[in-house]
């Protein structure tokens, strides 16, 4: 059966046309899966799971009826919504993977991760993640009134577009010898993660063991996403 893998969907009222295309997506190639993994930034900003946006409910809603109809659909943190918890999942119908998690494919054993902790020549990006995802921190800001929320994700995600301004580019990408470690102490060959927005399929060698890294797209380019069936893997833009 088949398996589908996308992330960076950075889902915002901004982007309906991405919007429509994820659940044109749900409706069309992910019905009958076997599973759907979402590896992170599924959102722009997830402000918590008492939001109430319209439109962050609809794809709620299409999450679930792709889980009642069998297909495992699981979602990862990305840095954009790393406030996805027990209710999100609870009314989607998801599963919340750790970051990063080995599961099956195919009988392949697979690293997947959304990508960011591999960025780690971005030493100031590094201390955010590590500030984010601290669990007083997220409580106290989940407990704030949903305007304020709105306000500092607003800032945020300013402060981003600021540093990826400024940052030379390889600081953001994933460092090699990051990835490599990561692999090795996992004991698997084959890693799929996204954040970077550099779809592709890498293959190298490390430790003597042939590895392949592939990295997912962005839906504001090219929506690259991998499907993965008994006929092998294919990253390829959204079919939909």
């Amino acid at each position: 059966m088949t398996s589908w893998f996308a992330s960076d969907l950075h889902l915002d009222l901004a982007t309906p046309d991405i919007a429509g295309r994820f659940l044109r997506f749900l409706a069309g190639p992910v019905r009958g899966a076997r599973s759907l993994f979402l590896l992170g930034d599924l959102f722009e900003a997830w402000l918590g799971d008492d939001d109430p946006e319209p439109a962050h409910r609809e794809v709620i809603a299409a999450l679930a009826e792709v889980a009642r109809d069998g297909t495992l659909v699981y979602v990862m943190h990305g840095n954009r919504d790393f406030l996805i918890g027990e209710r999100f999942c609870a009314e989607s119908g998801a599963i919340l993977l750790d970051d990063p998690a080995i599961v099956s494919i195919q009988g392949e054993p697979v690293l997947l991760s959304h990508g960011d902790g591999l960025c780690v020549d971005d030493h100031s990006y590094q201390r955010l993640r590590a500030l984010v995802r601290d669990d007083g921190l997220r409580s106290g800001f989940a407990r704030l009134p949903l305007d304020a929320r709105r306000r500092l994700a607003t800032e945020a995600r300013a402060g981003s577009r600021e540093h990826l301004a400024s940052a030379v580019e390889y600081i953001t990408d994933v460092n090699q010898a990051a990835v490599e470690t990561l692999l090795r102490e996992s004991g698997v060959s084959l890693m799929i993660h996204g954040h970077t927005h550099r779809p592709a399929v890498h293959r190298f060698k490390s430790d003597g063991t042939s590895r392949t890294r592939i990295v997912l797209g962005a839906w504001h380019d090219d929506a690259m996403v991998l499907r993965w069936d008994s006929a092998g893997r294919n990253l390829m833009p959204c079919p939909c």
